[in-house]
């Protein structure tokens, strides 16, 4: 097998067990946070203690995943160019 067709056949693996990620579980955790809604302190005496909520996730620990987010935008776009127009008068 030739280098190059052993890197497309990694490549399209890796791809397609994304895509299989992102359908199956379309939110992850938060890069920032690493899912816990929010940020880690210590206080004087060096106890760990919950700090401020995340702003990036709203508190909630999670973030839509990137292929997810480009399949949910390309869905959008799609179904608006394919909108047939009514007439007038029509409900």
């Amino acid at each position: 097998m030739t280098p190059a067709l052993l890197a497309i056949t990694l490549l399209l693996g890796v791809t397609l067990c994304y895509v299989s990620v992102c359908a199956a579980s379309p939110f992850g955790p938060c890069r920032k946070c690493r899912g816990w809604g929010f940020e880690m302190k210590t206080d004087r005496k060096g106890r760990m203690k919950r700090g401020k909520d995340c702003r990036r996730c709203k508190a909630t620990g999670k973030r839509i995943r990137v292929g997810r987010w480009l399949y949910n935008r390309w869905a959008r776009i799609y179904r608006a160019g394919t909108d047939t127009p009514r007439p007038e008068g029509f409900r």
